[in-house]
């Protein structure tokens, strides 16, 4: 299989607040929008897709027609200290999980959206101890 694209699509009944959120902390902008969905992409040297969707739309399978729960993106960042300080003291955005260092090999912080979405802000970092033994070379 061939993939053209690949993005998440979080099922919401906040898609006003969901959308000013991800425009406003995360720099994506809108290419498509409508009372039920939102496409959004981040533009730059890759582009990245996220997609906001009332999850009571008729497209959504009638089992399956609830809020996201559950869901944890992550975004790797250069700079992680610099985003805790843009997105936690300078916005007011309240960290889910504090700002540390892991010996699996990040430095993260956890906020979380307007649906409870969680969002994991990943500086790679060398991994300690049992750890670098784990991962997979190449």
């Amino acid at each position: 299989m061939r993939l053209n694209s690949f993005y998440p699509v979080i099922g919401t009944e906040r898609i006003a607040e969901s959308t000013a959120f991800y425009t406003q902390h995360f720099g994506f902008e809108i290419t498509f929008q409508a009372d039920w969905y939102v496409s959004l992409n981040r533009p730059g040297d890759r582009s990245y897709e996220l997609a906001l969707l009332d999850p009571s739309h008729e497209t959504v399978p009638a089992a399956y027609r609830r809020p996201v729960a559950g869901l944890l993106l992550n975004f790797e960042v250069d700079d992680v200290d610099a985003e805790y300080d843009r997105l936690v003291t300078t916005a007011g955005l309240k960290p889910e999980l504090d700002i540390r260092s892991e010996d699996f090999g990040q430095r993260h912080f956890i906020v979380a959206d307007p649906n409870g979405v969680l969002i994991d802000v990943i500086t790679n970092i060398e991994p300690v101890g049992e750890y670098a033994e784990q991962y997979v070379s190449g």
